[in-house]
């Protein structure tokens, strides 16, 4: 046995070297202390992010339980995430099929079973906690450890009806002015091209009216745009009450507008509708505490007077209603053939158009 001194240095020699070993004990678990709590963020961040989007999100294990929720799949389920983990997803994620409400395998399941992701699926029912019906549009996704194995899926779902109702508006907007909600050019377009086809096989006339009020610019610009927008608003309603179910009013830009009369019978009919339209648009409006007045310039062409065409029935009745802003506004013209002689007049004159009127004929302060 070693003795006194001998002892001594036999032990610090054993410390000395324990030492990297403890450091590298120490130093493992530090990494290991580390990992976990980058992990910990890594959920934490994982979770606010998924409550955050607009899909429902829910995962399952291999043996198809459910192990997470987010708040939208909560929502649409039915099922809190408390509930719900632990469960079979066939008890919380009930899929019918959306003809014969017969179940379905469920897209979580086909996902682990053929190690694939599942497209989007339409013509779904999700039966909810409270047994009330849910059209969804699904699709899921296998999870996979870090070696590459399959632990489970994910299904992403959304409530159906918001898809159809969003695909509504996005049509509704391509085809409507956002700020009036009247047709745009391009339906009205449609709108003229068989109003022609039926005039041609009904031997009926057709006839467009393009509007542009006098002095917007200056109203717009001294007051603000937005009592501009609200000013073309106010147009926009009163042209609307003018017209017949069978009518188009189109906003066609800016200040101006289309109407399209679909059936008529004589050309006086057309004039005696701008002459309607000049009376009531030029009454005052009333917005944001100022009494506004304006008038308006009508250009007239007729379907096959003037144009056996969509285009060039919008051109002439263009031509038209600048013809009536060089002759003094407020009024309308007809086309005639003589208009389409100078074609570039238009443009060499519109950027100054709009003469700014006296302030007390175009506003009051009440």
């Amino acid at each position: 046995m070693l003795q006194g001194t001998a002892w001594t240095q036999f032990r610090c020699d054993s410390l000395r070297a324990e030492e990297p070993v403890r450091q590298g004990y120490t130093q493992i678990h530090a990494s290991r202390r580390e990992v976990a709590a980058a992990l910990d963020a890594e959920r934490a961040w994982a979770r606010v992010a998924l409550n955050a989007i607009g899909d429902a999100v829910l995962a399952i294990d291999l043996h198809g339980t459910v192990t997470y929720m987010n708040r939208v799949a909560e929502s649409l389920t039915g099922w809190s995430e408390t509930e719900a983990v632990g469960k079979p997803l066939s008890r919380v994620f009930q899929r019918v099929d959306g003809t014969t409400y017969q179940p379905t395998i469920s897209p979580g399941h086909r996902a682990i079973q053929e190690n694939r992701k599942i497209g989007l699926a339409l013509d779904c029912v999700l039966v909810r906690q409270d047994g009330s019906k849910l059209e969804i549009e699904d699709s899921a996704t296998p999870i996979y450890d870090w070696e590459g194995r399959v632990t489970g899926a994910v299904i992403v779902f959304h409530d159906a009806s918001r898809s159809q109702a969003m695909l509504e508006r996005l049509a509704y907007l391509a085809q409507h002015d956002a700020l009036t909600g009247l047709p745009n050019r391009a339906l009205l377009m449609e709108r003229l091209s068989r109003a022609i086809g039926l005039a041609r096989r009904h031997q009926h006339l057709v006839a467009l009216l393009y509007l542009d009020l006098d002095a917007f610019k200056p109203i717009n610009d001294s007051l603000g745009h937005s009592l501009g927008d609200r000013l073309l608003q106010a147009v926009a309603g009163r042209l609307q009450d003018c017209m017949r179910d069978i009518d188009t009013v189109c906003r066609q830009g800016g200040d101006e507008f289309v109407i399209l009369l679909a059936e008529i019978r004589k050309a006086e009919d057309a004039t005696k509708v701008a002459e309607k339209l000049l009376d009531i648009l030029s009454k005052p409006y009333r917005i944001q505490g100022h009494e506004l007045l304006i008038t308006l310039s009508v250009g007239i062409s007729l379907y096959p007077n003037d144009a056996e065409d969509a285009d060039t029935l919008m051109h002439n009745a263009d031509m038209a209603m600048y013809h009536t802003k060089r002759n003094g506004r407020n009024g309308h013209q007809c086309f005639t053939a003589e208009m389409d002689t100078l074609p570039l007049q238009r443009r060499q004159i519109e950027p100054g158009s709009h003469r700014l009127l006296p302030s007390s004929q175009l506003f009051f302060d009440f």
